[in-house]
């Protein structure tokens, strides 16, 4: 059976989506997550109400407007390495500090599915859960973990709990 590479990210907006200090984030969303479904490699992402400037932020994690995740599937690592690192992705990573909090455990995960499967928000957390708990796996797993078949994270990366 073919799979595709899944991916959560979550983070905690250092404010309320509404507020100033997160405005330059938001009302980038729809501009990066547009580039990020028209990228080669790309099959699928969780989509919020879909009102402009809300990205995945409708999809919080828990009662906490503020505990936004990002999950998405794509054909190869090296697809999802191109968006990351290859795109203006790479400009709202690279400020991240600026809107996120820095979490005090690590916040992304990968993992494997079955093409054409929809991975829901529960499963993404128990994936996270589990390489919190237990390292890279085949079940969960880093950039680390893809060795050979994922490069460009080496230059690109954050500590391992620093908000991406």
């Amino acid at each position: 059976m073919e799979h595709h590479l899944a991916q959560l990210n979550v983070g905690r907006l250092v404010a309320a989506p509404g507020d100033p200090r997160v405005a330059e984030f938001m009302d980038n969303l729809d501009r990066v997550n547009g580039l990020g479904k028209r990228m080669p490699g790309f099959v699928w992402m969780m989509e919020g109400s879909g009102a402009p400037g809300t990205g995945n932020t409708d999809n919080n994690i828990g009662d906490d407007p503020r505990f936004v995740a990002n999950l998405t599937v794509w054909e190869t690592p090296r697809a999802l390495e191109e968006f990351v690192w290859n795109t203006v992705h790479r400009q709202f990573y690279e400020r991240r500090a600026a809107w996120f909090e820095v979490l005090g455990e690590m916040h992304f995960a990968m993992w494997w599915v079955p093409k054409g499967h929809r991975p829901t928000l529960d499963e993404a957390l128990a994936r996270l859960a589990h390489l919190r708990v237990h390292g890279d796996s085949d079940h969960a797993f880093g950039w680390a973990h893809l060795r050979d078949r994922a490069t460009r994270w080496r230059q690109g990366r954050c500590a391992p709990v620093a908000a991406e």
